[in-house]
């Protein structure tokens, strides 16, 4: 299903990374108004900073954000199922006649056009509440979903990853 949605709501394989920096700037803003009442959850990591790398070796793109960064249940809520992202909502609503794909980022349809270039999306998070950084990863076409300790540790000090692993088609 998964494939079939991201499909039909995106005719522009671009706009993945259009969808990622929007949360990611989504992320900063976050933490920046929590911590106006909450100095300490910057940590000593005051910078707030989008990155983007692209690894041809790897045949990678990540997306790394200094922003409020997900806990295990954050990822569950907002990674784990299409159905939980608001993706069934969209799909519900235009089925009714009452959506339009402006209303995409109200939803949260905007993460899952990472499937458009990806073969397996990876995303490390680690909240400033919790002591432990986490791994969430799914394949393009499957249901499914696996969250696990990273177990690379706490890499990120404060923020979330993306890795898109790309499609052969989508390395340029």
């Amino acid at each position: 299903m998964l494939d079939i949605v991201v499909n039909s709501l995106y005719q522009n394989k671009d706009v993945f990374l259009r969808e990622l920096i929007s949360n990611a700037s989504d992320a900063l803003d976050k933490i920046r108004f929590l911590a106006i009442s909450k100095p300490e959850l910057m940590g000593g990591k005051p910078e707030l900073e989008v990155k983007i790398e692209y690894d041809a070796e790897k045949k990678t793109l990540t997306v790394r954000d200094s922003g409020i960064g997900m806990t295990h249940d954050d990822l569950v809520k907002n990674l784990g199922t299409v159905a939980r992202s608001g993706t069934t909502k969209f799909m519900e609503a235009m089925a009714e006649g009452s959506a339009d794909i402006g209303m995409i980022g109200k939803f949260g349809v905007g993460f899952y056009s990472t499937f458009l270039v990806a073969d397996r999306v990876t995303v490390a998070s680690k909240h400033p509440s919790s002591d432990t950084q986490y791994l969430w990863e799914s394949l393009n076409g499957e249901s499914s979903f696996k969250i696990a300790e990273d177990p690379r540790g706490d890499t990120l000090g404060r923020g979330t990853e993306i890795t898109l692993h790309l499609k052969e088609d989508c390395e340029e």
